[in-house]
């Protein structure tokens, strides 16, 4: 690579997961997080609308290559083939990521953590990967994780789970700390025009610690000390803060989708089967932990857990009895999971008319003859099927009388591209994301939510620097328009395929056609990783 004189990055992105005003508002009343209220304040600033689904894995693509999952081809934690499955990774997005375009105009970019980015490619540059990716990763170039670790210190991609409050605040803060310091020192290493951070604990202190205010500002006084850190070692010329999604409190109901369908005879339920993963317990299972198979004992044990379920004797009834005597939580921190797999009530995928086989698709399949391995639904029935899922689930209410969704509709109403016949094919929209969907069999439709605080749909947007017209109004901002906006800031066009436009607060670079993206697919197996999930069948 030729050398250039060091001039700092033109741009930084810098991402804070599941940000949003009603998490950043009373930490910016308190004080808390002043280098984050500045770039609110000196620059346009709003909510910024996430897609369907607002979950990780699909929106952080979605808002790298500015394209609906429909283009790139990520839709959950999971991808599917029929009823199997493998961990999403970077050869699942079929569109081109912002440094790969940078890269093809020539303009080198660093980035650090940003989920659904291993194994990474080769470009001008460096590329430490984030969540979805294993404990130890491969990054580009190759041996650069040692380096960062020689560097910094510690350097890990999840946080460790460790035991005490003020411990556990000290391990978020520590994992925030080591973003910005890789960060840092990257960009002083490879001098790039492009940065990008992202900041992953922002949204993991909701799903460990729901409710633990103080774990939430002690995870966001460490972010914004980074952000500071960033903006004072860096000096870019326009910083660019964005969020996933957003995040907030579930006042609503579980509601259990494929026990509705139960109801109705479109799921039929098996004892003792594989089921479908939970993102949580591959990440805790197997990515974090590194587990290579399941312990001779565990397997003895799920295998008499799952000859009790064939004789009625299934883990959600287990569970209920344990809750009666509040020992729920406490068996279930203990007990393996291939156990609760082994014992638990689930969906007989093929044998199902119609089902959800992940709650993060926010929608039902059908198992649909031709398409799925074992489909049982003709084609020329499929879309009637479809009307009729359709009206069902809009006329689904709470014990309260309220609508649960806001919105049921077929696929192609939130998708399009090559990629939007493998998303479900009728996709439910939860109230204000104010009900958890879930899709696990529990003998009834309702209950309290699993998480108490969840994904919102708005998230939040600032753009900040000297050309930046800081009294527009941001309001109408979507997730898809980061992408265009931060090749705007640096006078680079946009790809005519994007499905977002520049924010009115930078000015446009145009659009044009950009040479087909050229990437090869593997499966997720680096470091044995595939191998470690291929035993796994927890469901949630």
């Amino acid at each position: 690579m030729e050398s250039r004189e060091t001039t700092g990055p033109k741009t930084v992105l810098i991402g804070i997961d599941a940000a949003c005003h009603g998490v950043l508002d009373p930490l910016v009343a308190d004080g808390a997080v002043p280098n984050l209220a500045g770039l609110l304040d000196d620059g346009a600033s709003g909510p910024l609308e996430s897609q369907v689904p607002p979950w990780t894995a699909s929106a952080w693509p979605s808002l790298y290559t500015g394209m609906n999952p429909g283009k790139h081809g990520v839709f959950d934690f999971l991808t599917f083939d029929g009823y199997d499955w493998e961990v999403v990774n970077a050869t699942h997005v079929d569109e081109r990521p912002l440094w790969r375009l940078l890269d093809s105009v020539g303009q080198s970019s660093v980035v650090v953590n940003v989920p659904v980015t291993h194994p990474p490619s080769e470009f001008d540059g460096a590329l430490v990967p984030g969540y979805m990716a294993p404990e130890d990763p491969n990054c580009h170039p190759a041996g650069l994780l040692a380096d960062v670790r020689d560097e910094i210190g510690s350097y890990r991609v999840y946080p460790n789970d460790v035991d005490g409050e003020t411990a556990q605040r000290e391990e978020y803060a520590s994992v925030a700390r080591s973003r910005g310091e890789a960060f840092r020192y990257l960009v002083d290493r490879f001098d790039p025009e492009f940065g990008f951070v992202e900041f992953q604990v922002t949204d993991t202190v909701f799903h460990d610690q729901p409710g633990d205010q103080r774990t939430v500002r002690a995870v966001y006084e460490a972010v914004d000390e980074q952000v500071g850190a960033i903006l004072d070692d860096c000096d870019p010329d326009t910083v660019v803060v964005a969020s996933d999604h957003g995040m907030g409190r579930y006042r609503g109901h579980e509601f259990r989708v494929n026990e509705f369908l139960r109801e109705s005879g479109d799921v039929t339920a098996v004892k003792g089967g594989e089921g479908m993963p939970s993102w949580a317990t591959v990440r805790d299972g197997q990515l974090k932990a590194g587990k290579t198979e399941t312990e001779p004992d565990e397997r003895a044990l799920a295998d008499v857990m799952t000859g009790l379920a064939r004789f009625g004797v299934t883990s959600q009834r287990i569970g209920k009895a344990l809750g009666l005597v509040g020992l729920d939580d406490f068996v279930a921190k203990r007990v393996p999971a291939s156990l609760v797999s082994a014992g638990t009530e689930q969906v007989d995928f093929p044998d199902s008319r119609a089902y959800m086989r992940s709650r993060i698709e926010c929608g039902v399949r059908i198992n649909l003859e031709g398409r799925e391995p074992a489909g049982i639904v003709p084609p020329s029935e499929y879309e009637a099927v479809r009307d009729d899922l359709v009206r069902r689930l809009s006329g689904v209410r709470t014990p309260d009388g309220e609508p649960v969704f806001e919105d049921v509709a077929r696929r192609e109403e939130y998708f399009h591209g090559p990629h939007a016949d493998e998303a479900a094919d009728v996709i439910a929209v939860p109230s204000d994301f104010d009900h958890f969907l879930s899709a696990r069999l529990s003998g009834s439709r309702f209950g309290e939510p699993t998480e108490p605080w969840n994904h919102k749909r708005d998230g939040i947007v600032a753009v900040a620097g000297e050309d930046i017209d800081e009294t527009v109004d941001l309001t109408d901002a979507h997730l898809f328009d980061v992408a265009p906006t931060v090749l705007a800031t640096m006078g680079v066009t946009a790809d005519e395929r994007m499905d977002g436009t520049v924010l009115p607060a930078v000015e446009s670079s145009g659009e044009r056609s950009y040479p087909e993206y050229d990437r090869q697919r593997s499966t997720t197996d680096e470091g044995g990783v595939e191998d470690r999930l291929a035993n796994l069948g927890y469901i949630e």
